[in-house]
């Protein structure tokens, strides 16, 4: 992909209201208490092989119920990822301090070791700490393959052109993708 076609499509959702989304992209820093690491580890979750507006509708009952007290179970029926979000509520204060504990190089394979995370959810749940790479998702797969790249290859090289960080190219290019605009 050319820089001017990544721009031409970074334009394009600013213009269409993502000017928030892709602001928190290009500023995410790492998480500085153990809700906000649980926030994003339980988002990701609920977000993994979902679409994403779908993914928000459950996310928000999620999210309710357990500020009511009540069991992820009561308003999202998938047993795997509700127990999974449930234990990490009631234990994140010890989530917390061990992902804190791991050194800048082991973070990234530490969260591949949670549950209902994997080689790919890892990526996301990263980005969303505030590390600086791409998710290889399906869309950005298929973006990058279309230029003989690999989804590291072509975020990292709009990011070195553009000033962008690569999480917010990967960010602008899978919500075009997401909104079918490529």
């Amino acid at each position: 992909m050319l820089p001017d076609k990544y721009l031409d499509l970074k334009e394009a959702l600013l213009s269409a209201g993502y000017e928030e989304e892709i602001t928190w992209a290009e500023t995410v820093k790492p998480p500085e208490s153990p809700m906000a690491f649980f926030l994003e580890y339980g988002w990701v979750i609920i977000n993994s092989g979902m679409k994403n507006q779908v993914a928000r509708i459950i996310w928000l009952r999620v999210h309710g119920a357990l500020l009511k007290g009540q069991h992820v179970s009561a308003v999202f029926k998938h047993p795997g990822k509700s127990n999974a979000i449930q234990t990490a509520w009631e234990n994140q204060e010890k989530l917390f301090q061990e992902y804190l504990a791991q050194p800048a190089e082991g973070k990234l394979a530490w969260l591949e070791k949670l549950p209902w995370i994997g080689p790919v959810t890892k990526f996301h749940l990263g980005k969303n700490l505030g590390m600086d790479f791409c998710k290889p998702d399906r869309h950005l797969v298929r973006i990058a393959s279309q230029y003989g790249q690999t989804p590291e290859e072509l975020c990292s090289a709009l990011a070195r052109v553009t000033g962008d960080r690569i999480g917010t190219v990967d960010l602008v290019i899978w919500r075009a993708a997401n909104l079918r605009m490529i």
